[in-house]
């Protein structure tokens, strides 16, 4: 049994691959770790599987390489990793060499220091785009206020395999890592780590995939857009309440007619209330759906191991 798992979600890195394996080697040998790497090829539209074939034929007794059946996400992935996972401890680092191997060592010594069950590598600075940036400060602002956690982590994190393995309990298909984390523990610390520019490529991440995570995390795992409603529509029966009584008020004291504009307000705010009410519900419902099928987080393809 190794040391460490390294698990390793890829999609469409090629041409970062090898160093990124050489460099985790040279990380954990200079510390006389034994590990093993996980690459989970998220459905890969490049070469990556072929870099990967190479690497596990290579290096067969370092490497263990996971096709997925479809892109599943990165979070999907790195859960598949987790199950194929043997050490006690397990890593998980991004594909693109913006998190350098050798920062590993501080979350071994940080973990050491704190019998932690989970360590966070955090960025003094972040070399992501703007618009990266701004979507990881949403997704952390909506974690502090909504789940009323730490809200810092990043997808760079050590953690051990007692912790890891409860997120296989969790079978729907869409899985944040992060906040299942947060359920099962609060012995979580914080190394700061460096982290450099991406190398190649640009980041698979768009401004409307973050946005698509956001919304899917608060639907997901939080009741917030059914409280909004319960709220609104608390506001709005009240508003409406209070304006009917202006106008019977007004038609008493001055007989003045209630007018055709002041009931199409009153009509198109209620109905635009109740329409939003039922989107939200309807979101609900789907993902209700979802679960109740059972789908699992994700489809092994092809496995290469020794």
């Amino acid at each position: 049994m190794p040391d460490y798992s390294i698990i390793v979600p890829v999609y469409n890195s090629y041409e970062s691959l090898k160093e990124l394996y050489l460099k985790i080697s040279e990380a954990l040998s200079n510390v006389g770790k034994s590990y093993e790497v996980i690459f989970v090829d998220d459905a890969s539209t490049d070469h990556s599987w072929e870099i990967l074939t190479e690497l596990q034929l290579k290096f067969s007794d370092k490497i263990i390489a996971i096709r997925l059946a479809k892109n599943f996400g990165q979070h999907n992935a790195t859960l598949c990793g987790i199950a194929s996972a043997t050490s006690e401890y397990i890593v998980t680092i991004d594909d693109d060499l913006q998190n350098p191997p050798s920062e590993i060592i501080k979350l071994i010594d940080k973990m050491k220091a704190t019998d932690a069950d989970l360590v966070y590598g955090i960025y003094s600075n972040k070399q992501h785009s703007v618009v990266r940036n701004l979507g990881s400060a949403a997704l952390k602002s909506s974690s502090r206020r909504v789940f009323q956690t730490k809200g810092n982590g990043s997808s760079f994190r050590l953690m051990k395999s007692a912790l890891a393995r409860n997120l296989l309990n969790h079978q729907i298909n869409f899985i944040y890592i992060d906040e299942l984390f947060n359920w099962y523990t609060n012995s979580i610390e914080f190394a700061t780590v460096d982290h450099h520019k991406r190398p190649y490529q640009k980041s698979n991440y768009s401004s409307g995939s973050l946005i698509k995570m956001l919304s899917n995390l608060v639907i997901y795992y939080t009741a917030v857009p059914l409280q909004l409603m319960v709220y609104g529509g608390f506001i709005s029966s009240l508003l409406s309440f209070v304006a009917g009584i202006i106008f019977i008020y007004k038609k008493l004291a001055n007989d003045v007619p209630l007018g055709f504009t002041a009931m199409i307000v009153t009509i198109l705010f209620s109905t635009s209330i109740i329409l939003l009410s039922l989107g939200v519900l309807g979101e609900y419902l789907s993902r209700i759906y979802n679960v109740q099928n059972r789908k699992p987080p994700f489809s092994i393809r092809s496995i290469l191991r020794s």
